[in-house]
This record gives structure tokens, C-alpha cells and sequence, in this order.
């Protein structure tokens, strides 16, 4: 059993990353975040009983593991301080097992402002982002004015304050928004959520090392997925932070060769949400089965995700840049009942062939090359051994993993945490 084992989406997100953490945090000591913000949407459902987290690790649900969030994330107070009440109103002691990086920017009312102002005025242009400001956060970061953790703890935590406001202030005044920053709120809004938090507050690579040198077991959790990273994804239509495995290093501290374990969360068909290209996106009655049968809206945003035939060649690229070293493939209920299933094995720009995108020109110009395999009629929901699969069920899984050149380590048939099939023939 890998000690050290990375989760991360292969495809736009909404993979069931938090599922499979969950599933295997039983065999762990530590789960961490290590990118993005509120902007995520993990749900988990436990004996029938769905839980959403968009800030605190999967793995809070299990009383032993310890939840960190790494200084790769960027944290909205509100959206913290919201989600620990809600899981202690199920009954969770979250401030138990919560470790927070001292140097984590946080997302300030301002910065959603920023976001949406930007989005209303680009108007069909528009990234299609989630308007929680996680952008606008991640480029305070990078221009060296965000407010983090630590310096709410310092005693120049006025000054910091007042310093990156004006800046928003100043962004904001040409959409006639800069009397919208409130400095006094948003004052009110850090001390409450430090006053919680303080106790949580830790310096995340010394811990993470120290848990590796005892050998601590620990999971990575990512957020988003692969296709969304800033530096690998369809850019501009990309979230702010690194997705792929990099974003581990980064976002944590640690070194590459203590990662042990890549698992490329993938489903077995594709979705987006928001704007940008999408090569196998559907838009007949096969489309809006699936998004029917896989309830495919985003657990952050409630907007409806666009969904189309799986792109392997999308996935392929995902597996080479994180070094995937098994797939888990998710929502395989979903197309139960389908006489035909479409894998696509390449795409066609102006004649050409290419089995990798390519790096020239917009990926809306690619057309997919399919491959067609059979479907199945009968149902997959809830199987837990993969002996009970229909075989074309099994031959297009084995399909896929070998499209993708990685091999498969687990198989979800349901959105419950018991409909998952752990072992493989």
C-alpha cells in the first residue's frame, strides 16, 4: 500500500475526486489540500446522506484523519467559518482535525467584487468562473499585496489590510464599484474567523515533513482537474491555480519523490462547466441523457455542466504530464441503458490527424475521430465486484484504460460511498 498518494482530476473537474478521497482515508493519516479555493464542489454521500465541501479536505468525515489545508489554497473566511458550521450541525468536530497554513492568501469580499464586476463586463467573452473571487485572490498572490493568514496574526495587520483594499478600490472605481469596499466589514470578517481558527493555524511544510519521516500515510487532494490547470489547461478558460500533480510540490512543500501514488480520478464520459473548448461535447438526445442520468450540475455553481463522449486524447495528455499511475473511473451507472458508446481515440484539424492536441490554433477546431464500442442494457448501479459487470460494461473499461495507457484501480457504480468496485478481475 502506498504511503503517499495524490488524487487529482484527468478531465474539466467534477470527476468524483471527493468520493474516492473519502473511500480511502480509512487508510490514512493525513488528507490535504493543496490548490484552489470555494470554487470547488466535492460531494460526498455516506449511507445515502450527501455532504458538500468546497474548502476543508474529503477526508473530515473520518474521525481519524487529520484535514490540512496547504498554502496553495486560497481561503474565503466566510466560506470556511460556513462549512464548519454546517459539518458541525452534522455532528463533525472540525476544529479537531484542522490544520491551516499561516500562509494561506485568503479571498476578502473584495476580491468577489473584482470578480464579477470583470466577468459582467466581458460579457460573451467571459472565462465563465464561479465569481467567488478565487482569481482575483491567486493574482494578489502572484503581484505580492495578499493579505495571508500570518498577517492577520501580525501586528501591522491594519496597515496590510488598508494597503491591499485601496488597491481593490482603485481596480474597481471604472466599474463604479469602488464604494462597494467595505474596509470595516471586512475587518469584522478576518477577526471572527481567526478567532476560530487561530488554534488550527500551523507551519505546513515542517508538519508534512515530519509526518513523512514517521512514515505518516497521506493523501493529496486536489481540486478542479487537469484540464483546468493554468499552465497545462485550455487556456484562458482555466481556473488560477496548478490542478496537476505540480501543484502538489508547490502548494505543499514536499519533495516529488515522496509522492508514491498518482490516481487520476476520471469519468467515464466527459463534462465542463463554463466557457471554453470541448471537442466531444454533445448537443442531441445522447447529451441530454447524460447529463439527466448523471445529474450533472455543479455542486458549487448549480449551473448545468455540458457533457459529451469521453476524449481519451484529452486524458492520455493528462496521464503523461501527472505521471498517472492508476485510473479511477466514476459515474459508469450513468450510461447503463446506451446501444452505442463513443470513446474518441484522436481528433482531425484541417485533414490531419493528431492523436495529442495540438499546441497550434483552438482546440474548437478539432473534430473527434470515434471509436464505437456496445453498450449495455443491463444495471451497473451499486455492483461492488467487478465479476457482476455486464462484459461489454468490463470491455469498455479495459478499452479506456488502454486508450489511456494506465491501468484501472477502481470502478464507482453509484454515487454512494459502498458502490465502488475495489478490485479489478
Amino acid at each position: 500500500m502506498a504511503k503517499r498518494t495524490v488524487i487529482l482530476g484527468s478531465q474539466w473537474g467534477d470527476e468524483g475526486k471527493g468520493k474516492i478521497v473519502d473511500l480511502l482515508t480509512p487508510n490514512a493519516d493525513i488528507v490535504v489540500r493543496f490548490q484552489g479555493g470555494h470554487n470547488a464542489g466535492h460531494t460526498l454521500v455516506i449511507d445515502g446522506k450527501k455532504t458538500v465541501l468546497h474548502l476543508i479536505p474529503s477526508g473530515i468525515m473520518h474521525a481519524h484523519a487529520i484535514s490540512v489545508l496547504a498554502q496553495g489554497v486560497v481561503i474565503s473566511p466566510e466560506a470556511l467559518m460556513r462549512e464548519i458550521a454546517m459539518l458541525e450541525d452534522k455532528g463533525c468536530e472540525p476544529l479537531k482535525k484542522l490544520r491551516i497554513s499561516a500562509h494561506c492568501p485568503l479571498v476578502l469580499p473584495s476580491h468577489i467584487l473584482i470578480d464579477e464586476a470583470r466577468e459582467t463586463a466581458l460579457a460573451e467573452r467571459a472565462v465563465g468562473t464561479t465569481k467567488r473571487g478565487i482569481g482575483p485572490a491567486y493574482e494578489d498572490k502572484v503581484g505580492r499585496r495578499a493579505l495571508r493568514i500570518s498577517d492577520c496574526l501580525d501586528a501591522k495587520f491594519d496597515e496590510k489590510l488598508k494597503s491591499v483594499l485601496a488597491y481593490h478600490r482603485e481596480y474597481l472605481a471604472p466599474f463604479g464599484k469602488a464604494d462597494c469596499v467595505n474596509e470595516r466589514h471586512t475587518k469584522q470578517i478576518i477577526e471572527q474567523f481567526i478567532a476560530q481558527v487561530r488554534d488550527c493555524v500551523i507551519d505546513v511544510p515542517i508538519y508534512l515533513h515530519q509526518a513523512i519521516k514517521d512514515n505518516a500515510r497521506i493523501v493529496f487532494e486536489g481540486a478542479q482537474g487537469t484540464g483546468l490547470d493554468v499552465d497545462h489547461g485550455t487556456y484562458p478558460f482555466v481556473t488560477s491555480s496548478h490542478t496537476t500533480v505540480a501543484g502538489v510540490m508547490a502548494g505543499c512543500g514536499v519533495p516529488p519523490q515522496s509522492i508514491e501514488r498518482v490516481i487520476g480520478i476520471t469519468k467515464v464520459y466527459t463534462t465542463r462547466v463554463g466557457s471554453g473548448p470541448f471537442p466531444t461535447e454533445l448537443f442531441d438526445n445522447n447529451g441530454e441523457q447524460i447529463a439527466k442520468s448523471g445529474h450533472e450540475f455543479g455542486a458549487t455553481t448549480g449551473r448545468p455542466r455540458r457533457c459529451g463522449w469521453f476524449d481519451a486524447v484529452m486524458v492520455k495528455r493528462a496521464a503523461m504530464i501527472n505521471g498517472l499511475t492508476h485510473l479511477a473511473m466514476t459515474k459508469l451507472d450513468v450510461l447503463d441503458g446506451f446501444g452505442k458508446i463513443k470513446i474518441c481515440k484522436a481528433y482531425r484539424v484541417n485533414g490531419q490527424e493528431w492523436e495529442t492536441p495540438p499546441q497550434v490554433g483552438d482546440l474548437s477546431q478539432c473534430e473527434p475521430i470515434y471509436e464505437t464500442l456496445p453498450g449495455w442494457q443491463e444495471c451497473t448501479q451499486g455492483i461492488t465486484e467487478w465479476q457482476q459487470l455486464p462484459q461489454n460494461a468490463k470491455a469498455f473499461l479495459l478499452r479506456l484504460s488502454e486508450m489511456v495507457g494506465v491501468p484501472l484501480l477502481l470502478v464507482s457504480t453509484g454515487p454512494d460511498r459502498q458502490d465502488t468496485i475495489l478490485s479489478i478481475r
